[in-house]
């Protein structure tokens, strides 16, 4: 069997790093998926905008030629533990395929990219090729005695403060601009290895905006906010 994209999507994430680890935990984000001109079609889309959410199954294009092993340190885990991969969500995988379910915001039907979807709560990369997308069935796919392994416990949320030296840009950005900021930030993007140093500066492509912050103890604060380059 043969795959290609139906289309690719547009998001306010720039790069890997601080992208959530899982859709919805960063309710703010948004994205667009245009399609690939073979899909581009209204009637492919006729009766989508009576769903609240849709499933998206795409690839990870990044990772894709990393390989797989099989078994994964789930940042979850802190990285010290070694679990199946299919026991995860790594996007280390035999065929670099992920899922995630997003909320469908709206149909964009202007411009020479129309129809496109409009996507909120995504966790997905600027560029990642999308293969299919499926309606999502509240009553069918939410079972009530569903459990979740190691996973079963919410991830914790940071407070996201802005030093002085970023405010002002920050005030600039859009409310949802600032809202992706401290939802991304707040669920401790740091990889596991990497979170004893609390000097360290790191930095996140975020909304079009280079931002670099530190988290010292339990909180995370934002240095300092610039354009990225386009």
């Amino acid at each position: 069997m043969t795959i290609e994209p139906i289309g690719v999507i547009h998001s306010c994430f720039g790069g890997k790093f601080a992208v959530p680890r899982q859709p919805g935990l960063c309710p703010s984000a948004w994205g667009t998926l245009v399609f690939n001109a073979p899909y581009r079609s209204d009637e492919a889309l006729r009766g989508i905008d009576g769903f609240s959410h849709i499933w998206l199954i795409f690839g990870f294009h990044q990772t894709i030629g990393h390989g797989w092993h099989p078994t994964v340190r789930p940042p979850r885990l802190g990285g010290n533990q070694r679990l199946g991969v299919f026991a995860t969500r790594s996007p280390f995988r035999p065929n670099g395929l992920g899922l995630s379910l997003v909320r469908l915001e709206g149909i964009d039907r202007d411009g020479s990219a129309a129809p496109a979807l409009r996507l909120g709560g995504l966790d997905l990369i600027d560029g990642t090729p999308v293969f299919d997308i499926k309606p999502y069935l509240p009553y069918a796919e939410c079972p009530s005695d569903a459990t979740a392994g190691f996973a079963s416990e919410s991830q914790p949320h940071l407070p996201v403060m802005i030093h002085e030296d970023a405010r002002e840009a920050f005030d600039l950005l859009p409310p949802r601009s600032q809202a992706v900021l401290c939802e991304a930030l707040a669920l401790d993007p740091r990889p596991a290895t990497q979170t004893a140093d609390a000097a360290r500066i790191f930095g996140a492509n975020l909304c079009g905006c280079n931002v670099r912050f530190t988290i010292t103890g339990n909180a995370c604060q934002i240095l300092e906010i610039t354009r990225s380059e386009p």
